[in-house]
């Protein structure tokens, strides 16, 4: 970690994002790929395969980040960077070959490997900034998410092209050619203008650089990180299918959706990191932890159209029903006044915010009918519709994508406070709890909506995961203060005591 960052410093951080950036554009291609061969029959894949194949590469670039952060620590960034590129563009370009899901999942796990350049990033970032600029540094760099935008926005668009819209069909095994060479291009380009450094700690033995792993708040981090990176990976992919089946939208409208959720999110990574500098990764962190539980509150209700039984009309004595009609019933001489049936709505072509209901009551008698007392004369009928406006939709997850973007820099920002010599090890293995949740989320949203037929159960499990990780980091800092400053605690509790 440098005293003083130098202009040297500003051109690593530059090659660094620039190829952070590519190999997350690769990283997430199944994300656009898959769902166009499903939704045009290429391949007779379901809603759990798709999961699977989208979550594959990002198992790769989860489980094997440890050991790329271990490695650049211990030889320098520039030699792991450029190596990785290069060993990335060799499936990428074997997926243009693939006619199977077998031989997809196994390309898909080799580009995978394009997913532990976060890792290396972090680590060969951190070692050419001080410690009190690397929230903006690392927030910069960590802005190559917007990869991920990149290949949502443009690659449905190029599939379109290179397929003739549909007419030639195996156009799509040209665009996996084009993301091998730009992995190969930026390999070559990392080995030409990149200047290596080793951290202090590159002299320790691969035990040694573990022991970080022993503290528990390494994994706590990396529960946050479960959710703000591995969720933000999941919908970059998870949205486009989501966009496709809930609102019936085009492949390539719903790329754009897509694009706008994670473009923001990489975008403003930068900004998080500057946040954290000034504010503390916690104090961030509660903020994007509190958004993160309403905001998935919000969308959890499902776009429905459903008819529910209403307050209907009893008979308030006995007595033989002398008229029905569609506005009223005689028993005796009793009338009853009956909510004529309305002419039912076109909903869809309004913008709603709020649930809208109509209500009527339908006979349930016939003339000459005798009927006794708190009979029913005629049953209720309640409309609901809830339209789940597609633009206010789209709204919520574009701000929940940011703030998560908010909250990817705020937790790196806390790791250097805490392993300033072993970012590359503990921003490793945080980045392994990340990256996995890029991997079982969509896994897990399959099965959910397999389970529950409801598109909204993934946010469901967004509301109760973001729940988790608040209650917890609430925990944790209040047992610390009691533990460190316990005289300023019993003066907020007594404060507290007194308001109430």
């Amino acid at each position: 970690m440098l005293e003083v960052a130098t202009s040297k410093s500003h051109k690593i951080l530059f090659l660094n994002t620039l190829a952070f950036t590519v190999c997350f554009a690769a990283w997430m291609f199944n994300g656009v790929l898959v769902t166009f061969l499903a939704d045009n029959q290429v391949f007779a894949w379901g809603p759990v395969e798709i999961g699977w194949l989208m979550g594959i590469p990002v198992l790769t670039g989860s489980i094997f980040r440890l050991p790329a952060g271990m490695l650049t620590d211990k030889f320098g960034g520039k030699p792991v960077y450029g190596t990785l590129l290069l060993i990335c563009a060799i499936p990428m370009f074997l997926l243009s070959k693939a006619d199977s899901f077998t031989s997809f999942a196994l390309c898909s796990f080799g580009f995978g490997l394009a997913g532990v350049s976060f890792s290396i990033g972090i680590a060969f970032t951190s070692v050419w900034y001080p410690r009190k600029r690397q929230g903006t540094a690392l927030g910069i760099f960590g802005a190559g998410n917007a990869g991920a935008a990149l290949t949502t926005l443009f690659a449905p668009t190029l599939l379109n092209r290179l397929t003739n819209n549909g007419a030639n069909i195996e156009g799509w095994r040209e665009l996996p050619v084009y993301y091998a060479m730009i992995l190969a291009g930026m390999g070559i380009i990392f080995f030409i203008f990149a200047d290596n450094k080793k951290p202090a700690s590159s002299n320790k033995t691969f035990t040694e650089m573990l022991g970080p792993l022993s503290d528990v708040r390494v994994w706590r981090f990396g529960l946050y990180y479960f959710l703000v990176f591995g969720c933000f990976v999941a919908f970059s992919q998870w949205l486009v299918p989501y966009f496709v089946n809930v609102y019936y939208l085009p492949l390539v409208t719903a790329g754009i959706f897509a694009s706008a959720f994670s473009l923001p999110s990489g975008v403003i990574r930068a900004l998080g990191g500057w946040l954290s500098d000034i504010f503390g990764g916690r104090t961030i962190m509660y903020w994007v932890l509190g958004a993160s539980v309403l905001i998935s509150f919000l969308v959890i209700i499902p776009k429905m159209d459903i008819y529910s039984p209403g307050r209907g009309i009893m008979a308030v004595r006995s007595g033989i029903v002398n008229e029905v009609t569609t506005t009223r019933i005689t028993v005796g001489e009793k009338v009853y006044q009956l909510r004529e049936k309305p002419e039912i709505a076109n909903y869809d072509s309004e913008m709603l915010i709020l649930p809208s209901k109509q209500t009527w009551q339908e006979p349930a008698v016939e003339v000459g009918q005798q009927v006794k007392k708190k009979e029913l004369l005629a049953k209720g009928v309640t409309h609901i519709f809830f339209q789940a406006n597609v633009w206010i939709f789209a709204l919520f997850v574009i701000l929940l994508g940011s703030i998560w973007g908010i909250g990817k820099a705020a937790v790196y920002k806390l790791i250097p406070d805490y392993f300033p010599e072993e970012v590359g090890v503990v921003g490793g293995m945080v980045g392994v709890l990340g990256g996995l949740g890029g991997f079982f989320c969509p896994i897990i949203f399959g099965y959910l909506l397999e389970w529950t037929g409801l598109w909204t159960s993934c946010w469901i499990f967004m509301f109760l995961l973001s729940l988790v990780c608040l209650l917890w980091m609430h925990w944790t800092t209040t047992r610390y203060m009691k533990e460190k400053h316990p005289t300023d605690m019993r003066k907020m509790e007594l404060h507290d005591n007194q308001q109430a």
